[in-house]
């Protein structure tokens, strides 16, 4: 049986531009680039325009662009690279503020800091999955050296005020990474208005390879590395690059960079649609979380008037949407409900859909199908 898919926000298909131009990269054109050989200083160039590519997606420079195995090692990267970088410099632990619906990857890096002295402390989300920035801003010490805050909550999609942030962290003299891997290829990314400074993006999250990823470093900023050998990528990873993958990020930046803008509209069609259908049809009214704020055109949480149970999951088990698994020990969708404020009845009733580029009318129009004909049951 076909699937239904409807997860875009935990991962998207490869665009099939993107895999033909990683193809030749996989047997053919097998050196590296610090190969001293035509073939491989050819591989070089072909690599350095991958990274204007991405840099042509974010809005800086090539040389503010460090490819990554992936969003989590981006995460890991920046938030390990400036406090290491802070006591390398001799200077005692500080603070970090964390995002409470952060990723996995940005929690767990920071919480790994407070071995070495630092202190951890997390910024309240509303029932929506937004901080607040005067909260931020109350919370800040003479000792904070870093805030941690994602472009988008990805259970949610509501978009976090993020240049906000940036500006008052800025003013306390506080550094600023954001998470946006949810935003791109969904809308334009820029890092002049985000102001951040460091980003993450992770290529699956945009029809892009797995294993592959990139973080923007603000020029100026010095990160230490978190892993060591042979130098590469401005001294901040070892080892050979991934050429194959660094590729399919360009091509995949080249895509969200002509197409994220005109995707919106429509995925935003399509998420409306979807949202209006099931709310006139199920009784009592489902919960639309986030819709009366500025989210993500491709993202709906929505709270069910009954239990998402194993019966309903069966149901609608050729659906691919997000749902939440385990209440002990939590899941991050689980996680993240819990930092909204739901009790644990609703997030036992919620679901996350998530549209893609590659969402039709019909594919909503089935899905919606689907989950009411699984709740009148």
């Amino acid at each position: 049986m076909k699937h239904i898919y409807l997860d875009f926000n935990t991962t998207t298909p490869l665009a099939p531009s993107v895999g033909e131009a990683m193809q030749p990269f996989w047997d053919e054109h097998f050196l590296l680039p610090t190969q001293q050989h035509p073939a491989g200083l050819a591989l070089g160039e072909l690599v350095d325009t991958a990274r204007e590519q991405v840099a042509n997606l974010m809005g800086c420079d090539p040389f503010e662009v460090v490819f990554t195995s992936g969003g989590t090692e981006a995460n890991n990267l920046a938030i390990l690279g400036v406090c290491r970088a802070w006591q390398h410099a001799g200077k005692p632990p500080g603070r970090v503020i964390v995002s409470a619906t952060e990723h996995d990857s940005v929690i767990a890096a920071a919480n790994s800091l407070q071995f070495d002295g630092w202190h951890i402390e997390y910024l309240d989300v509303d029932s929506t999955g937004r901080v607040d920035p005067e909260q931020l801003e109350a919370m800040l010490q003479p000792d904070t050296v870093l805030v941690c805050l994602q472009a988008a909550c990805s259970i949610s999609g509501v978009l976090q005020p993020v240049r906000q942030v940036a500006d008052i962290c800025h003013a306390r003299g506080v550094l600023l990474h954001c998470d946006a891997a949810q935003i791109a290829g969904k809308q334009p990314i820029d890092t002049g208005s985000l102001r951040a400074d460091t980003i993450a993006i992770s290529g699956h999250k945009m029809y892009g390879p797995k294993g592959i990823g990139a973080l923007y470093v603000r020029r100026g900023l010095k990160l230490s590395p978190i892993l060591y050998g042979e130098a590469s990528e401005m001294g901040l990873r070892p080892g050979s690059g991934n050429i194959t993958g660094e590729i399919g990020l360009g091509a995949a930046a080249r895509m969200a960079a002509r197409g994220a803008e005109d995707a919106t509209e429509t995925m935003a069609a399509l998420r409306d649609r979807f949202e209006q259908r099931i709310k006139q049809s199920v009784a009592p009214t489902p919960r639309v979380w986030g819709d009366q704020v500025s989210r993500l055109p491709n993202t709906s949480l929505i709270t069910l008037p009954i239990r998402v149970s194993n019966q309903f999951n069966q149901a609608t088990s050729d659906l691919v949407i997000c749902r939440p698994r385990c209440p002990q020990p939590q899941d991050w969708m689980t996680r993240s409900l819990v930092a909204f404020g739901l009790t644990e009845q609703q997030i036992a009733c919620t679901i996350r859909v998530s549209v893609g580029w590659t969402t039709s009318q019909e594919t909503i129009d089935q899905a919606a199908n689907h989950i009411i004909l699984a709740l009148e049951n």
